[in-house]
């Protein structure tokens, strides 16, 4: 049998790389892309390091992808960035920044993709976030682009069904990342040291912690895997620890 094959973006993350290494151990043929370099591109079969937000770019990659893998069984939008200012302090261009990232990126996997994936059918696995659902202060440039790209999941669901294209999204909660630990001080906690921010937050957590990369690296290989996930599309996965169950004024 031959091995299904990947494309994941944003690899040199915390949830990106974990991703990567469970498609890996699961046998997945894994093309991995990001700005960075990363530690994993030596356990994966193709990287691509560029910034593919940019539409010419975009093709290139997708060409040389196209000269080296005949199909691609499912696509991980996880590449995304993040801006933590009041929304009156926020710049054109920096609402712009997060936009093409996290929103426009996406779009143009989608659409590239598509042609590897149309003749077989397949799964797209958007990584969105709580964020889309319930936010905080100071990050609404990237609420915005994720509740988007929420949206942008349902409607892709409903187009790409006649192809075989299974469409979900993954909404992870706090999850230790180098984003979360940017993010620590924008507002939303008390004021004290980094380990005391992350305690506060992983007590408004109903599990009482925050996750971890490769927690949310399952959920991502539930949704793209056929054999796992075959009845699902348009959907939203929470996985959060259960900090979207409580109520605010509990």
């Amino acid at each position: 049998m031959m091995a299904r094959i990947v494309l994941i973006t944003g690899v040199a993350g915390g949830i990106g790389s974990a991703t990567a290494k469970k498609f890996v151990s699961s046998d997945w043929t894994v093309i991995g892309t990001d700005l960075r370099e990363t530690d994993v591109a030596g356990e994966i079969e193709f990287f691509i390091q560029d910034d593919l937000s940019d539409p010419e770019r975009a093709e290139s990659a997708f060409e040389e992808i196209t000269g080296r893998f005949e199909r691609i069984d499912a696509l991980v939008n996880n590449a995304a960035v993040q801006i933590c200012k009041p929304l009156v302090d926020t710049t054109p261009e920096d609402w712009d920044y997060v936009m093409v990232n996290n929103l426009r990126l996406p779009f143009l996997m989608v659409r590239n993709a598509y042609q590897l994936m149309k003749e077989h059918g397949g799964a797209i696995v958007n990584v969105s976030s709580v964020h889309a659902v319930a936010t905080s202060a100071n990050v609404a440039a990237y609420a915005s682009s994720k509740g988007a790209l929420l949206a942008l999941t349902r409607a892709l669901a409903i187009e790409l069904a006649p192809d075989g294209i299974r469409v979900n999204a993954v909404l992870p909660g706090a999850v230790e990342t180098d984003m979360l630990y940017a993010g620590l001080t924008r507002g939303h906690l008390s004021d004290g040291s980094i380990p005391k921010k992350l305690e506060e937050l992983a007590n408004k957590t109903v599990i009482g912690r925050v996750g971890q990369p490769e927690e949310i690296a399952e959920a991502i290989f539930f949704l793209a895997n056929n054999d796992l996930s075959s009845f699902m599309t348009g959907g939203a996965l929470i996985v959060d620890g259960g900090a979207t169950t409580r109520l605010s004024t509990e």
